[in-house]
């Protein structure tokens, strides 16, 4: 049988000559990528599972426990007594609670119970406007800090951890408690001028003067969107989006000029596995994408030789600089050899293989890339320097994206609720 890297090097080879269903059949076939089931050794597996394990203390210890409201980061050197929590960290952590009782890293009442805390808190005390939720919020009070803004985009993360949450716990409360913060979301006032939704809103300036208006992490919030049952988008915002071309050595792909968590987002609660719209198959393009990010680091390696087959992956993160947006193909951001592990972490149900291999080489060649709560947020071998940092939301993503390739265990359970069928229907989405 050929190897895997000549299945690549005849797909970079012809990719430009062949159609889009051939260019995918050689990506699966050259990377290994889901679905399937599963597709770790025994000892892969049981490091995910620690991995994960990891993950799920940093949502249970840095959350606010009456609240549930979690932090945003937490500095893992030291004792960190910030309080400053993000929306979509909270998202990613109701997630994490569910991922968490379903493996028991926790005893379930107790996960139910901080579930039912936070569910209560969204509902009753946090700010909000229309429904959409402050972007930065303090974890003990929910009141909006740092001049933050309405955001879309994070409200549509809490939202999937949201109903994530109540198709999981099958209990009353939680279930109505849901649904009531769901259907309060007035997408229509979202979109009442244009069908293109806005980054946000502020009392002080009204609607930011951004649309969501690329190919990007904004897919769950037009499918949430369009899932709406009290305030529907209309079916066209689907179409109003540019789905912008890429291509890398003879690879076609959908992509934007943005870091590489952008075909992360979406994919960790949203099953596009087997289904297209009328434009392409989002998972497929995905692996797709994530190859050429793979090679794209490689070829880096002339400059940074802290890139290898062992060592890849950029994505936003922290530097020694502060945080950075970078990525590529094209290069973004100042990039200086740096290794993202939510990068490859995110991506495992597109390259399991590779991941694996990235984040074994990290767990054994770099102990100061791991903490209590899994990986920092970035390290660079080159220096020999490693965060002191965690964040949310890249941990959040490592450790939905390892269960789902595990499992498939979020994707199951999230694509129980009518609101995330109802929205793919509305998109046209069809399987094949």
């Amino acid at each position: 049988m050929p190897s895997r890297r000549s299945f690549l090097d005849q797909l970079f080879r012809i990719g430009a000559s062949i159609p889009l269903a051939a260019q995918l059949s050689f990506a699966q076939a050259s990377a290994k990528s889901a679905p399937r089931s599963g597709p770790f050794s025994d000892a892969d597996d049981q490091f995910l599972n620690d991995m994960e394990k990891a993950n799920f203390l940093y949502f249970w210890e840095q959350a606010n426990p009456k609240t549930g409201l979690v932090k945003d980061r937490c500095n893992v050197r030291q004792a960190d007594n910030g309080v400053v929590g993000s929306i979509a960290a909270t998202g990613f952590g109701l997630t994490a609670l569910c991922i968490g009782a379903n493996r028991g890293f926790a005893p379930s009442p107790q996960i139910q119970e901080r579930v039912l805390n936070t569910l209560q808190f969204l509902w009753k005390k946090t700010p909000n406007h229309r429904g959409f939720f402050y972007h930065w919020i303090d974890i003990n009070s929910g009141e909006r800090v740092w001049d933050a803004e309405v955001s879309s985009v994070d409200t549509a993360i809490l939202l999937c951890g949201v109903l994530t949450a109540r198709e999981y716990f099958r209990n009353s409360e939680i279930r109505k408690l849901a649904s009531a913060i769901f259907d309060r979301v007035e997408w229509t006032w979202l979109s009442e001028d244009t069908p293109l939704l806005p980054h946000g809103w502020s009392p002080e300036i009204g609607f930011l003067p951004y649309r969501w208006d690329y190919y990007s992490e904004l897919m769950m919030m037009y499918l949430l969107g369009m899932g709406s049952a009290s305030h529907p988008l209309k079916s066209d915002t689907w179409m109003a989006w540019k789905r912008q071309k890429f291509e890398y050595h003879g690879l076609r792909y959908i992509g934007s000029f943005a870091p590489l968590f952008v075909h992360q987002y979406s994919q960790a609660w949203f099953d596009f596995r087997k289904k297209r719209d009328k434009f392409t198959d989002y998972f497929e393009n995905s692996v797709i994408a994530t190859e050429v990010h793979r090679r794209f680091c490689l070829e880096l390696a002339k400059e940074f030789p802290s890139y290898s087959e062992d060592l890849w992956g950029i994505t936003a993160s922290d530097s020694p600089s502060g945080y950075v947006v970078w990525g590529g193909p094209p290069a973004v951001g100042p990039i200086d050899g740096s290794i993202v592990p939510s990068a490859a972490g995110g991506s495992l149900p597109f390259l399991p293989d590779p991941v694996m291999r990235v984040l074994r080489t990290l767990h054994t060649r770099y102990p100061q890339s791991w903490s209590r709560y899994g990986f920092v947020n970035a390290m660079n071998p080159l220096t020999h320097w490693f965060d002191s940092d965690v964040i949310g939301i890249d941990t959040g993503i490592t450790m939905l994206m390892a269960e789902n390739a595990r499992s498939n265990f979020v994707w199951k359970t999230f694509m129980q609720s009518a609101e995330a069928r109802r929205g793919m229907e509305r998109a046209g989405f069809e399987p094949y």
